[in-house]
């Protein structure tokens, strides 16, 4: 089983990364935003999901274990296959594909090409307990008179949203600090997002 490639980028094409490891090219179907970050004839890793058939053998590679873990969790939903999940991952990207599925947004996901509203209902009702259910709530207000977050509310959302792109609760913590509790979730991860960025 392959978990991770790493090497020189020697093609890159719409759809397509051929990484050369040692003299050997391994050619991975990529999503726009795993494309976003790679550069030709310049190193990079990319963690692949191996698809086996019969008639193929298709390696797919992601730029980061966030977006790979996207893309298994998409293709367990029934109706879901390879090229679907990568049309969706190329359109939105990990962070905003899990906003998506936490607030519900089929628009965002039938913007993908091949992805119809059922689908991308089934999508939503399938994966948003994988996704956020099994978060623990945090408390982001400062000082003694902190209150709980309630379960389902826009921060307990976010929050559970942002653990799912791989932050801790100290870092969302941090990154919430200061945002208005009541603000919808979408506003909230962004905010929240926003903070992380400027921060590094």
């Amino acid at each position: 089983m392959l978990y991770y490639v790493s090497g020189t980028v020697a093609v890159l094409e719409p759809g397509l990364a051929v990484i050369d490891c040692g003299g050997v090219g391994y050619g991975c179907r990529i999503t726009a935003y795993t494309a976003g970050q790679l550069k030709l004839n310049q190193s990079a890793r990319l963690y692949i999901t191996e698809s086996i058939r019969e008639d193929a053998y298709d390696l797919y590679g992601f730029a980061s274990r966030e977006e790979q873990r996207c893309y298994e969790l998409l293709t367990s939903v029934n109706g879901v296959g390879p090229k679907a999940a990568m049309a969706i991952l190329s359109g939105c990207g990990p962070q905003n594909f899990t906003l998506a599925v936490m607030t519900g947004d089929e628009k965002m996901l039938t913007a993908a090409q091949g992805v119809g509203k059922k689908i991308a209902q089934r999508i939503i009702l399938e994966l948003k307990d994988k996704i956020g259910g099994g978060s623990q709530e945090l408390d982001f207000s400062a000082g003694a008179a902190a209150v709980p977050v309630q379960s389902g509310t826009s921060l307990s959302l976010a929050q559970a949203a942002l653990q799912e792109l791989g932050y801790s609760p100290a870092e969302i913590g941090a990154a919430l600090k200061g945002a208005d509790p009541a603000a919808p979730t979408e506003e909230l991860v962004r905010y929240a997002l926003r903070a992380m960025v400027m921060k590094t």
